[in-house]
């Protein structure tokens, strides 16, 4: 038989095996199963011998399998912020109800606060992480050269990383959340719809403009206003860090500085204190008060007029996308890309 014909038939295997891999690649079991899981000691021509016979073969490994036989467990930290309203408690729920989900498949999820205010600290308690203790973390904390550079040493330990729902440009590849910029586009089209053409000024509210996923919503909102509500004059966003006096004393300001606010947009993931303020502030009804994500207060508020719509990032979705991907990168094998990809859902008190 020629080398050809071995090839084409090697190719017919409709499930090779390692054995078959072996014999194709021309070496041991044991080799394959070195070259399969990453171990030291192959040297280069074999890793590529056995990586070319994976490739004629189409082998697929059956992870599932290998981690059973040498039972393989997950221990995934879920690194969240410690202050937070209803919008983290879903989260936090839906990561309570993910345990019981995926403990079939030997995952175990863990939560542990951080203070999203001080990147020193988020920095010390990623760097007390080993890989005996953990094999992934999901880490929702604001951009800073602490956190990006605490986030490459636990790549370097081995340790699965990913942002999860505030983005880091250093893993733009694995994050989970969805498209911010895109987000906050959408949120300016429902609202620059509903001006009908009138003159006057939008208020932009937020927890912190320091994260990234603020700053890429109000870019995605700015260039859809000045790009198509010409009429529409967007004033500098507000920062309430999450105090309601602060929130308040901010808001009530800005109202009395500008009489032509006709739009609201709260950006934040967590609306309650500033959807508050405005009820306490009697603002006027026909003003359009668009924010983001399901809580309790945001249906109720969907509901009753008091809000006129939502843009969602659905957080059963977000925790199961984050365990996925962080046993993707544990496995060396990257989840499936749409089943992976957050959509942007838009809530109106019609389809809630």
């Amino acid at each position: 038989m020629t080398k050809t014909q071995n090839r084409m038939s090697q190719k017919t295997i409709v499930h090779p095996t390692t054995k078959d891999l072996a014999k194709a690649a021309g070496v041991s079991r044991a080799t394959v199963d070195r070259v399969l899981n990453g171990r030291h000691g192959v040297r280069k021509d074999t890793v590529d011998r056995v990586n070319r016979a994976i490739t004629e073969l189409g082998f697929v490994r059956n992870v599932q399998a290998a981690n059973l036989a040498k039972s393989q467990s997950y221990r995934f930290v879920f690194a969240l912020p410690k202050s937070g309203d209803q919008f983290l408690q879903a989260i936090v729920s839906r990561i309570e109800e993910a345990n019981d989900q995926f403990a079939a498949d030997r995952i175990w999820c863990d939560i542990h606060h951080i203070d999203d205010n001080d990147p020193h600290s988020i920095g010390t308690y990623l760097a007390s992480l080993t890989s005996n203790d953990v094999t992934g973390v999901a880490i929702m904390a604001p951009e800073t050269p602490q956190v990006r550079d605490a986030i490459m040493r636990l790549q370097e330990r081995n340790i699965a990383a990913l942002p999860f729902i505030s983005n880091q440009a250093l893993l733009n590849a694995d994050w989970v959340g969805v498209d911010n910029r895109s987000a906050g586009a959408t949120a300016a089209l429902l609202l620059g719809q509903s001006s009908r053409g009138r003159v006057g000024s939008v208020m932009v509210i937020a927890e912190s403009m320091t994260s990234r996923d603020s700053m890429e919503r109000r870019l995605g909102f700015d260039q859809e206003i000045n790009a198509h509500f010409p009429d529409l004059r967007i004033l500098p966003s507000l920062e309430t860090y999450g105090n309601e006096e602060r929130a308040e004393e901010i808001i009530a300001a800005t109202l009395a500085a500008h009489s032509d606010v006709l739009g609201i947009y709260v950006l934040s993931s967590e609306a309650r204190v500033p959807l508050q303020v405005l009820e306490t502030l009697r603002v006027p009804d026909d003003t359009f008060k668009i924010a983001h994500e399901r809580t309790p207060f945001t249906e109720t508020a969907l509901r009753t007029g008091k809000l006129d719509g939502l843009v969602v990032q659905d957080a059963g979705h977000l925790v199961r996308s984050a365990i996925r991907r962080l046993k993707g990168i544990v496995d060396k094998r990257r989840s499936a890309g749409p089943q992976e990809r957050i959509r942007i859902e838009i809530l109106l008190r019609t389809n809630m």
